[in-house]
């Protein structure tokens, strides 16, 4: 009766055992069917939504790549600015997620409103595909953003001193117009001539909030000759520069159409172009329910004014 039970025991084990390996080996088929779903939805928003200027390899040369002063991102380097992570690092998820939905202001990337929640992680993880990096890698936390401290007159002194001692001024000009004696010769890393920016106007391109200041000068933006101050300048020091930056930053970019800044402008009617062009049935802006072209305009007026 013992052997008996040991086997029964046994063999109780086995099953139990070989139930949980194909339970296992089933959640993984899912996960990767999944995954494989979302990288197709990712692919076919990317084209209808993004190709035309990225292109359809993802490297930033579209159809209307040429006719954009600020040049699209080349995907596939996976070297993003507007990052939450320290430089030289990948993004999060969060990051690009960020940028898709809020855009960039003053470039063609527009905030793509349109799509859902579903979409803009698809999307995301299409583009995270086109790149070794990220397959090779994974980006670190995100940096802390301490609370933003009161803003007092001394505060913005000090940052106008951190200002002129950190070499701001070189590039972006002492009174912060982006006409530093460095300003002509600057580039990005593909060899495009950049400008630094004028940090007299609003809105920036990072966002309107001090915080999203307060990472760029923590982050810097990779690609570009913007460093991080992350080990130059203590948190308190970095919100005393945004405490300046902000108190300078007193004029207002001219607004076109619809509350269109700079090559905003551009964007939208490249935007408009490819709803245009998937009208029948399409997925671009006009192709489903909810699309940016469906809002109502004046509602779409104030997303573009407000953000």
């Amino acid at each position: 009766m013992k052997i008996e039970t040991k086997q029964l025991l046994l063999m109780g084990a086995i099953l139990i055992l070989g139930a949980v390996s194909l339970g296992k080996l089933g959640y993984d088929v899912v996960r990767v069917a999944r995954a494989e779903d979302s990288l197709a939805l990712g692919e076919a928003v990317y084209r209808d939504n993004c190709a035309a200027c990225h292109g359809e390899k993802g490297d930033g040369k579209g159809s209307q790549a040429d006719r954009l002063k600020t040049k699209p991102r080349d995907f596939t380097g996976g070297i993003y600015k507007f990052r939450s992570t320290p430089s030289g690092s990948l993004p999060l998820d969060s990051d690009l997620e960020r940028t898709v939905t809020t855009g960039i202001r003053g470039t063609s990337m527009l905030a793509q409103r349109h799509l859902s929640q579903e979409e803009t992680r698809a999307v995301v993880q299409y583009l995270k595909s086109v790149s070794p990096r990220f397959k090779n890698g994974k980006p670190p936390l995100a940096i802390i953003i301490p609370p933003k401290p009161s803003t007092t007159s001394s505060l913005i002194s000090l940052g106008k001193t951190k200002y002129q001692e950190g070499g701001c001024a070189e590039c972006h000009g002492s009174t912060g117009r982006g006409d530093g004696p460095s300003a002509k010769d600057l580039k990005d890393d593909w060899g495009n001539r950049i400008s630094p920016t004028d940090l007299t106007l609003k809105p920036f391109k990072s966002g309107s909030n001090p915080e999203d200041l307060y990472r760029t000068i923590s982050t810097g933006l990779n690609g570009t000759p913007m460093p991080s101050y992350a080990d130059a300048l203590s948190p308190n020091e970095r919100w005393a520069l945004v405490s300046y930056i902000l108190s300078i930053a007193t004029r207002e970019k001219p607004r076109g159409m619809m509350g269109l800044v700079g090559e905003e402008v551009e964007g939208m009617q490249i935007d408009m172009r490819a709803a245009m062009a998937g009208m029948m049935g399409g997925r671009g802006m006009m192709g489903r329910g909810g699309g940016m072209m469906n809002r109502n305009m004046q509602d779409m007026r104030k997303d573009m004014i407000g953000r």
